[in-house]
């Protein structure tokens, strides 16, 4: 196999970790509050989120940057947990247009902290110059195919509650997120950096 082959598997590995599952959490959490119809929303988000995990990833990965791990695997469900409250108290009709800027926002900015948890393992298996390039590029694509996947279950699922079984989408986004957050405070409690 490729090297990019290898680094995109490992990409879509990554999300789709059972045991890794913040990021199957984070992505969950982030598109509780949309449908089908919202998918340009979506991929806006996941392309926001992968820029941002792309940029630390990528500083990180190859030893520009450095951060406490503990520190981090402390941060990233802390952003989870944020994420699903801020679905839980959001108004009900606040999904305008400021407000979808600033999830793209939260997006990449989250992105950001969740690429500072993977650049330790992935330090050692980085090469250098061209390579290095096509080895980020690869998993990074990984990445976000392996999010459109869990979005995609998603949205299905909650088409079905919704359309079918005539859930209304706030009791749905509330449910999802109210779960999210209760599983997000018990990996920061775990996580805990004090």
């Amino acid at each position: 196999m490729s090297q990019f082959g290898i680094f995109f598997e490992l990409g879509i590995k990554h999300i789709l970790n059972f045991n890794g599952l913040d990021h199957i959490l984070f992505v969950i959490a982030f598109c509780a509050l949309y449908t089908w119809r919202d998918w340009n929303k979506i991929l806006v988000l996941i392309v926001a989120f992968t820029l941002g995990h792309s940029l630390t990833l990528a500083l990180s990965g190859t030893g520009l940057i450095r951060i406490n791990s503990g520190l981090v695997e402390f941060l990233i469900p802390l952003t989870i947990l944020l994420t699903a409250l801020t679905n839980i108290f959001r108004k009900k009709n606040s999904l305008g247009s400021t407000k979808i800027h600033l999830n793209y926002l939260y997006a990449a900015f989250f992105g950001l902290i969740h690429g500072l948890g993977f650049s330790n393992e992935i330090r050692g298996m980085l090469g250098r110059g061209g390579e290095l390039v096509t080895q980020l590029v690869a998993f990074n694509l990984g990445v976000a195919l392996g999010q459109i996947v869990v979005v995609s279950l998603l949205v299905l699922i909650a088409g079905l509650l919704i359309g079918f079984l005539d859930v209304s989408k706030r009791e749905w986004s509330l449910t999802l997120s109210a779960a999210i957050a209760g599983m997000a405070l018990m990996l920061v409690l775990e996580n805990k950096y004090w």
